[in-house]
């Protein structure tokens, strides 16, 4: 199994039946180091807000999300499903989980 964690869009149970058509288990962790910047996406009928995390230059800022257990097959959708603005890493949570989480794809 793989980790993920969320700070946005894939927390939305209605999300997750749409990606994987299930809903994600999860427990709430926290990002150290990163904070979120708004990002505007044009999809198919229209522009849409959401948010994406972004390295701070503060190390104590935090992003509360969660971590969701996944397989590899979820991964790849969720790949499929974020914009080219998103890219995914791995990070170290405040936990000591090691999960991917979607950051800014610059």
């Amino acid at each position: 199994m793989e980790k993920l964690f969320s700070y946005g869009t894939l927390r939305s149970k209605q999300i997750q039946m749409q990606i994987f058509n299930k809903v994600l288990t999860g427990t709430a962790d926290q990002l150290l180091g990163y904070k979120l910047k708004s990002l505007q996406i044009e999809e198919e009928f229209g522009m849409a807000d959401y948010v994406v995390a972004i390295p701070s230059e503060n190390a104590a800022e935090t992003i509360h999300g969660v971590v969701f257990n996944v397989t590899n097959a979820d991964l790849a959708k969720v790949d499929l499903f974020e914009s080219n603005s998103y890219r995914r890493i791995q990070v170290k949570l405040k936990s000591g989980i090691v999960a991917w989480v979607y950051t800014e794809n610059k």
